[in-house]
């Protein structure tokens, strides 16, 4: 294979990183290429000093020149798929091994940058984010059916990352049965995702540990659950033993399918959902007139919103956006009552986040307990090494005074 793949030598010093295991190659740290290679196409890399580095997809038109497949020289076939899925598979049986839902593949954490492959029950759908993936997408089809065997294989290339690749959006049935809606079990509790409108892939499965911590310290606990999409943190603090959980979220396809998922499990009676702009509704519900004093209503709020920030240069906004929310959480927690926070951007680490949440307090004059760290659940593996593939971060803090 050495012969018939075009190679791209790296500058003296961009090698490293390579072998440390991050797989993106960037422009700036190509040096030299045998001869100009194709867009999609499979190139092998070398250092400076000629020694193999490994192979991966080239694109020209991205950023990311280069994304890394292998530091062996392997055929990028649908077996080749087949063993990368299988493996993925494996991890995932071995540290969630009663999920029936879950990210099977989640690109750099599985050596397979640029796809993503998410299993609803007997339904995969699949995202694809890179030239070179997009071009193996039959061999990525029939690798899903050998091994996951589902009923039905649907894309969901909508996302706006696929533009820089040069690739359209897409949506559809890849094969199998077609099917709008999909029911599937989350720690117990039945959800419907809509195959065609959802978040995502359909729902946020990074999550599905974290929804069950945080409904194990609902009992007896009136609960405010900011962000609520479809129900996921409402439905299982219910299940907990919550007296009351209003949920909002600005969606009202978002919070009709919550409404629907808390009838399913037979929740509604707790349970209530709301149309809005959360940062409006907690601006009004701790709104006060002169001299009047404002009487906390939760034991448990939970705050999980979108990503505030999409790149670097957007981060400070971010963090404003994210402190008021924490301000205004703060005013409605009774004392002793427990305020759990999820930040989604790989661009905000968690010291950066927790300082956040003590900025907050220190603005309200409050003194946070920390009783709880959360990340995202084992089917989104973290590699050290690739920083990106490393992005929720949470806490739990009780509020001391």
């Amino acid at each position: 294979m050495e012969t018939s793949l075009i190679t791209l030598v790296v500058k003296p010093g961009e090698a490293d990183r390579l072998i440390a295991g991050h797989p993106w190659v960037y422009s700036s740290s190509i040096q030299r290429s045998s001869e100009p290679p194709t867009d999609g196409d499979l190139v092998q890399l070398k250092d400076h000093r000629h020694r193999f580095l490994g192979v991966g997809f080239y694109n020209s038109r991205s950023k990311i020149q280069v994304r890394m497949l292998s530091t062996e020289r392997v055929e990028v076939n649908c077996e080749f798929f087949v063993e990368r899925i299988r493996a993925a598979l494996a991890v995932r049986k071995r540290h969630m091994p009663d999920a029936t839902s879950f990210r099977v593949v989640s690109a750099e954490a599985d050596q397979l940058s640029g796809l993503i492959i998410d299993k609803y029950g007997d339904v995969v759908v699949l995202q694809i984010s890179s030239l070179g993936m997009e071009k193996h997408k039959a061999d990525i089809v029939k690798a899903i059916q050998k091994v996951l065997q589902p009923q039905s294989v649907y894309e969901r290339n909508e996302i706006a990352s696929r533009q820089y690749e040069g690739l359209p959006p897409l949506s559809g049935l890849l094969a199998g049965e077609p099917v709008e809606t999909v029911d599937v079990s989350i720690n117990g509790l039945k959800f419907t995702v809509d195959l065609h409108a959802g978040h995502k892939t359909g729902m946020y499965l990074d999550q599905q540990v974290n929804q069950a911590r945080v409904g194990a310290i609902a009992k007896d606990a009136v609960v405010l659950d900011c962000f609520t999409f479809l129900g996921g943190f409402a439905l299982h603090c219910a299940r907990g033993g919550a007296r009351q959980v209003i949920a909002l979220d600005q969606s009202e396809d978002a919070v009709q399918a919550a409404r629907i998922n808390a009838e399913r499990n037979r929740f509604s009676g707790n349970t209530q959902f709301e149309v809005c702009n959360v940062f409006d509704w907690l601006k009004a519900k701790t709104a006060t007139g002169p001299n009047e004093r404002l009487v906390p209503m939760f034991d448990l709020i939970i705050l999980d919103p979108p990503s505030f920030t999409r790149n670097r240069a957007s981060v400070p906004d971010a963090l404003r956006g994210y402190k008021e929310i924490h301000v205004r959480a703060l005013k409605l927690l009774k004392p002793g009552g427990t305020l759990a926070t999820f930040c989604c951007s790989h661009h905000v680490d968690g010291r950066l986040f927790e300082d956040v949440a003590l900025s907050a307090a220190y603005d309200q004059r409050k003194l946070l307990r920390r009783v709880a760290t959360y990340s995202q659940a084992p089917d989104h593996p973290i590699l050290p090494s690739i920083p990106e593939t490393e992005y929720l971060k949470g806490a739990a803090y009780e509020l001391v005074r």
